[in-house]
Parts: structure tokens; sequence; C-alpha cells
């Protein structure tokens, strides 16, 4: 079995370096370790000052369930395009470890912030956090602290879930499978301080304002809505936002306008039709409008960057029945339109999954994204994909779905 896989590794690794001819802006494609057999899922990219990517996701024989379930990492040398053989970046014993992300403050510190999933319940996760200064070295990087983030979402919390339901459109039939008065039953939820305090959950990086604030993006399974962790102190310390409020917004993934306001673009994890949910916040991520649907098709995963020219890049599933369609689009107008795309993946729907993606800017312009790379019925590994936005937008306009 093992020399099976490794011959289908061999040949998917050929594979992606067979295509990864300039297309749509796409500069090259690999995947970052040989196809495994076991799970893989939820990768985060950071590009440290010595020019070298470092990547980590989770990895083991499950998910929640799966007391095994550890955060792997990987570094890409700087001027290189083959990456190093995976390393544990971090363990909690008997629990398993999910959705890595990785960043680095405005003094350079580097910021590893993942769920250990208690009771194998996503409703019952724990905030950790590591830092790190020394980070340069072959492996993972030197951690010298540790810590878990404790968030507890005062009583305005559920204030702001009562208000903003009412500002969206009537909902007069549940939809959830536990919740038949669907907004009762979670205006209820938010009640119980500790349903609002425990279960928060990362999965996208943080948005860091020229004031140094940084905005963590986190949701919950539980409530089905999401929050931000907010930090005016280099991430000493965090505390919650007012809840962004919706059927089923999760996963936030940020960028920030000309004049200053914030949007948020979500994963729908709610009613009918599945698509990109989205919020704004003009006051730095304090507070946040009910959400909205755009016209993108979704059901999986997202992710959200304004880039040095001040275009924006949106990479997600715009598809809304499942996770095997993968696009890029770019937008010129701050997300109002979005006049180029390009798709990295687009398979038949029981062909693999392809999801929560991780999209940064390098200092030479490039786009790297990172994301989940599961053939059916096979082994999987992460892929990474190096895209040229100036070569994509000097392609032919698109015509992609509006706000």
């Amino acid at each position: 079995m093992r020399t099976f896989f490794r011959i289908i590794g061999v040949l998917l690794l050929t594979g992606c370096r067979l295509l990864a001819q300039p297309s749509g802006g796409i500069v090259r494609q690999e995947l970052i370790f040989s196809p495994q057999p076991e799970h893989v899922h939820g990768s985060t990219l950071v590009a440290l000052p010595n020019g070298d990517l470092l990547a980590a996701w989770f990895q083991g024989s499950g998910e929640r369930t799966a007391d095994d379930v550890r955060i792997m990492g990987a570094r890409q040398r700087k001027g290189q395009t083959t990456w190093s053989e995976p390393f544990v970046m971090a363990d909690t014993p008997g629990l398993p470890d999910c959705n890595p992300v990785l960043f680095l403050n405005a003094k350079g510190k580097l910021f590893l912030v993942w769920i250990a999933v208690q009771a194998n319940r996503w409703e019952h996760s724990i905030l950790r956090f590591k830092t790190a200064t020394d980070y340069d070295k072959p492996g993972a990087p030197v951690w010298n602290w540790q810590d878990n983030m404790l968030l507890k979402p005062d009583d305005r919390f559920a204030e702001e879930v009562a208000s903003r339901f009412k500002q969206l459109p009537d909902n007069p039939s549940g939809w959830a499978e536990y919740a038949p008065q669907y907004d009762d039953l979670i205006r209820e939820a938010s009640r119980d301080v500790r349903k609002r305090s425990f279960g928060w959950m990362t999965r996208i990086k943080p948005l860091l304002l020229p004031t140094g604030r940084i905005l963590l993006p986190l949701y919950s399974d539980g409530l089905n809505m999401s929050l931000v962790a907010i930090s005016d102190d280099d991430g000493t310390s965090w505390r919650p936002s007012l809840p962004i409020v919706g059927r089923g917004p999760i996963q936030p993934a940020l960028a920030r306008r000309n004049d200053g306001t914030i949007v948020a673009y979500m994963r729908d994890s709610g009613d009918q039709p599945n698509r990109v949910h989205w919020s704004e916040s003009t006051d730095n991520g304090e507070s946040w409008t009910a959400t909205a649907k755009l016209e993108i098709p979704n059901t999986a995963s997202v992710e959200l960057l304004r880039l040095r020219d001040g275009k924006w890049a949106f990479f997600g599933n715009d598809i809304d029945d499942g996770r095997y369609r993968l696009s890029l689009y770019i937008s010129d107008d701050e997300g109002k339109s979005w006049k180029w795309k390009t798709r990295t993946e687009d398979r038949q729907k029981n062909e693999g999954g392809f999801s929560y993606p991780s999209m940064i800017q390098t200092a030479d312009g490039l786009l790297h994204l990172t994301y989940s790379h599961h053939l059916s019925k096979g082994p999987k590994s992460i892929k990474h994909v190096v895209v040229d936005p100036g070569k994509l937008t000097q392609s032919v306009s698109t015509q992609s779905p509006k706000p």
C-alpha cells in the first residue's frame, strides 16, 4: 500500500510540474509534500522577512474526532521552488489540533494561532497560540511563548445578536437540523455566557491596520456566526468585537477600503441560496453590520486580500454544491465588480475537493495560494500556486458576479 501511494505521489507531483505553464496569470504550482493517506486540511501561509515561505496545516486520521491530529509545517527557502520535509509545529497531547493561522505582527514576531478541540466538539474548542522571534533556521520556528487565547463577550453580545436579527429578512420557517426556529434558538444561545465564551475558531489570517491594531477573524460552529479578536498591543492581549450576525456567516476574510471601512467576506453556512456573506465595519472592527449575500456562489471557503496596488483579490469555491472548483477573482473597484478571473481547480463534482485556501502577496507582487488538495478516494496533500496578478489583469476581462 505504501508503494502504491508513493507511485501515485510521484505521478501527481510530475503532473503538477507539467501543468505549471503560465496560464491565466499562474506562474507555477506544486504540492507541498507527496500525497499521502492521512487527512490534511486548513492550510495557512506566511512570508518571512528573509524571503522564506512558511506553511502550516493540520494532519491526522480525521478532524475533531481524531485525537492524533496535529499541526504540521514546511518551509520553502527564498529562491527555491521545492519544500522541506514536513515537521511538527504544534501538538496538544490527547486533543485534536486544527485550523492553524500564521502571521507576523508589526514588530516581526511570528504567531501561530490554532484550536485545540476539547470533547471532540467544535463548539468546545480552545484558542491557542505560540510566538517566535527565531524562525529563520531550517525546520520549525523556535517557539518562546505559548498560551491560550481566552475571550469573554459581555452582555452586549446578546443585545447585538437580537438587534441585528431584526435587520435581516424575515425567516418564518427554520432550516438548521437542530433549529426549527433558528433565529429564536440562536438569540437564546447568545444569552448564555458559556456558549458565547467558548468555541471560537480560527481559519483565516488577520488584518493589520495602519494604527497597529490586529483583527483576527474567528467563527463559531455552535452559534453559526463570526467575530474578530482585537489586539492593540501587538498581540499581547486580545478582546472580542461585537458579533458578525447573519444566518450562517462563518470564517471571515477581511480587507480595508480606501475610506477605512473594513469589509468581511464569509463562507455561507446558512439558508438558501448559498452565496458569500458580507458585512462591514466603520469603527475599525469593533462592530459589524448584519450580513447580506453577494452574488458569488459559495458553500465551502473564501479568502480576501487587498493588493499593494489597491486591487482586491477573492479566492474561493465559487460553486453552491461542493468543493470541486476554486477560482481567483480580481477587482479594481474594491469588490463592486470582478473584472478578471482564473481557476486553479475545475474538476467534476466526484473528482475531489479543493478548499480552505490561504492567500498572501509577497514583496515581488506575486500572489501565493495554498489549499487542501483532496482527490476522491485517493491520497491528500496541500497545494501551492503562484499567480502574477499583473499578467492576470492584462488578460481579457471576464463577466463575474457583482455584489
